[in-house]
């Protein structure tokens, strides 16, 4: 319970001093019995039922001051409103991706790092394209992140011609979030190569997802040295050849700049999660809280107590007895 009026309640100090106030002057009074001869003619009883009647008075000023500060009970509702974001993850599956500098191997981490980003997710459709030589939609926009993480596990290196067409991934991303109903749209581009395959050039891409609000963010995967590459050999079985990092970084930092996003570079596995981490805490959806206040008025209840503490005042001091100064 609650006070419209809380200051009031200073106003129940004075009630002791009132009962005071009115016990004292009882005994210059004289009394005499009221119309109802009932009470033993001795003094101390009628000396007491004006005394107690003095207590009915001083509790419905008390009564009076409590309705006065207006009692309150009542709950808050509250209702959320959640605006998710529309978020396109792009993931290079061409064959520089089995390299073994992360943990299991670039595609991997990779895969593992983008279902950790989405558990995190709550209110936010997802989906995946995949590209090298061209890029194609493994899974269109869902909130169905089961489904999604299925996707996930299911791509492979050799699922296209080899090749990294980073432009045609930029465009086949756009493409669907345009298809999103959310006002915050995201593209995040995962590759560990050089453009050199596709129709469309990635700065031309940029420009273009720029236009309809979509931000870039661009995530270079490679160790900086020489990486170790897994071969089978015919004769010998598998063995391992260290192939060098080309990662583009010129065009990734651009490409994110123009959409205005950010450009991160990956060196192993470890800084893969904190990247993911970093783009998760800088992309959350919105919720807004409307509360309403529903209140119910208990005023009335110790107004009622204190009437009816009067009128028992009443007929003790003008009824039962008479006080006469």
């Amino acid at each position: 319970m609650e006070f419209k009026n809380p200051q009031i309640l200073w106003g129940l100090s004075i009630v002791p001093l009132v009962y005071y106030y009115l016990r004292w002057g009882l005994f210059s009074r004289t009394l005499r019995t009221g119309i109802y001869r009932f009470f033993p003619g001795g003094k101390t009883f009628r000396t007491r039922l004006l005394v107690f009647s003095r207590v009915l008075l001083a509790l419905s000023l008390g009564a009076f001051v409590f309705s006065l500060a207006r009692p309150q009970k009542g709950y808050i509702e509250e209702k959320l409103i959640t605006e998710g974001i529309d978020i396109m993850l792009a993931v290079d599956i061409s064959s520089s991706m089995k390299a073994e500098d992360f943990k299991p191997n670039r595609l991997g981490a990779a895969r593992n790092v983008a279902k950790d980003f989405i558990e995190g997710r709550k209110n936010d459709k997802i989906g995946l394209v995949v590209f090298s030589r061209k890029a194609i939609t493994h899974s269109p926009l869902t909130i169905d992140y089961s489904m999604l993480y299925g996707f996930i596990d299911g791509i492979e290196t050799g699922m296209i011609q080899d090749g990294t067409a980073i432009g045609n991934a930029i465009i086949e991303g756009t493409k669907r979030l345009n298809q999103g109903k959310e006002k915050s749209k995201v593209l995040i581009l995962l590759t560990d190569g050089i453009n050199n395959s596709g129709e469309v050039d990635p700065i031309t891409a940029a420009y273009a997802t720029k236009a309809f609000g979509i931000r870039v963010y661009t995530i270079g995967v490679g160790s900086t040295q020489n990486a170790p590459f897994p071969v089978e050999d015919p004769v010998l079985g598998k063995r391992y050849v260290y192939v060098p990092v080309q990662i583009d970084e010129a065009v990734l930092r651009r490409i994110a700049e123009i959409t205005a996003g950010r450009y991160f570079r990956a060196t192993d596995t470890e800084k893969l999660v904190e990247i993911y981490r970093e783009i998760d805490a800088l992309e959350k959806s919105k919720i807004e809280i409307q509360q309403y206040r529903r209140v119910k008025e208990w005023f009335v209840y110790p107004l009622a107590f204190g009437l009816i503490l009067l009128f028992a005042y009443v007929v003790i001091e003008k009824i039962v007895l008479k006080v006469l100064p």
